[in-house]
């Protein structure tokens, strides 16, 4: 018997308590989630340098899927093996994929003006929550001509395509025009550290290697095997695991990848897509268990849990193969400025992307009168200016969409 086996396990089952706890108490996504993680794991804990949390936490940035996971995973993973990743990524993921399944299924329950005004309060947070992202995030990563000039083409461009592809189109087109414009002012994805900072990743390569020829056998063979196959449950899998597999910035940005899987499709109708996500800003942990609300949404009956766990299990597996396949590789290649100045372009692309999301399905499922447009106004500035906290821009946009029904009847 493996001596070290008794340890490993104590191991993963610390990993697993501690992840548990973030997972009921991160709120605020992904960026406040780093901001706890740092806490926990390098003022507390001490298992990481300041230097090297920050390595990590640059190459998940660097890499599609969500950020917070992925360096959860990698913390748990660096404490206890393969077993103390998986440990990591079941606690702080299940306590919000529960919360927002049990919402989806008393959500198709809430009728009259309580029932009604709370859905229609939580499509206006998604309203809010969403400008305040399309601010965030054209402040940071288009602070210069070039790169606010490749997200507005991106707008135009989504304005024009009517493909169900169009999102990888304007990714692919952020990245060419990133890799031709941006070199001189990519950003330093590493800033702040050391620059002998390393982060030893016990993964060996042949793992990453295997990781990465999973991921393209499954984006490339899923779509056709839903053809092949006719199955719905394939097709589900297959919309989640490609919108995983495409979303370049995390949290927010996912949003118009899964309108275009799961309402453009007519799998889910758009106001239960704004109103799931209005209820995920209310939720702690990471905002891609959204997946599991819309995976119960696309079954009937018995079948709501398989379509939950589908959706979870798709969105978030490619991005935990991306950084199993980066981790050995990784110390390489964010050195090459290359890699710095195609990031640049794409997060550029990523800004255009969600800013035409915001138009459409966001503002126009949900802003009906003025009224709304003033809870939706007052939802932003308490979010960008007085930075109030997304749980209390929840409750305040729910009980106003609850008191404009009352008043309505």
């Amino acid at each position: 018997m493996n001596p070290s086996h008794p340890t490993r396990i104590r191991a993963a089952a610390e990993v697993f308590a501690i992840f548990l706890k973030l997972g009921l108490t991160c709120f605020g996504g992904p960026i406040a989630h780093i901001g706890y993680f740092r806490r926990e794991f390098v003022e507390r804990r001490r298992w990481l340098d300041d230097a090297a949390f920050t390595d990590l936490v640059g190459l998940c940035q660097f890499l599609p899927g969500p950020a917070s996971s992925q360096t959860g995973f990698s913390i748990g993973l660096l404490r206890a093996g393969w077993l103390g990743g998986l440990a990591a990524w079941c606690a702080f993921t299940l306590p919000s994929a529960l919360l927002l399944i049990a919402f989806a299924a008393v959500a198709p329950d809430l009728h009259g003006p309580v029932g009604t005004g709370l859905i229609h309060g939580l499509k206006l947070v998604a309203v809010a929550v969403v400008s305040q992202a399309v601010w965030d995030m054209a402040r940071r990563l288009c602070p210069d001509r070039r790169r606010a000039a490749i997200a507005l083409v991106v707008v135009a461009v989504l304005g024009i395509l009517t493909t169900l592809y169009a999102q990888l189109v304007v990714i692919a087109l952020g990245a060419v025009l990133g890799a031709i414009y941006c070199r001189t002012g990519a950003p330093d994805r590493s800033a702040g550290a050391a620059p002998h900072a390393q982060v030893e990743f016990r993964v060996p390569r042949v793992a990453g290697a295997v990781a990465l020829a999973l991921f393209c056998v499954l984006l490339l063979g899923l779509p056709a095997l839903a053809q092949i196959t006719a199955s719905q449950a394939v097709r589900v899998f297959d919309g989640f695991y490609r919108s995983g597999a495409l979303v370049f910035g995390g949290g927010h940005v996912v949003l118009p990848l899964l309108q275009q899987q799961t309402v453009a499709t007519g799998w889910i109708a758009p106001n239960d897509f704004l109103a799931g996500y209005g209820a995920a800003q209310a939720v702690p942990g990471p905002l891609f268990t959204f997946a599991a609300f819309l995976g119960w949404m696309t079954a009937d009956g018995p079948n709501h849990w398989t379509g939950a766990m589908l959706g979870l299990a798709g969105i978030f597996l490619p991005g935990l193969l991306l950084v199993l396949a980066a981790l050995p590789y990784w110390q390489a290649l964010r050195a090459r400025p290359s890699m710095a100045a195609i990031l640049s372009g794409v997060n550029a692309a990523v800004v255009g992307l969600l800013a035409t999301a915001l138009y459409s399905p966001v503002w126009t499922s949900a802003v009906r009168s003025s009224v709304d447009f003033a809870i939706v106004t007052v939802g932003f500035f308490l979010l960008v200016r007085w930075k109030i906290p997304p749980l209390a821009v929840v409750v305040l946009c729910a009980l106003a969409g609850i008191a404009q029904m009352i008043a309505a009847h």
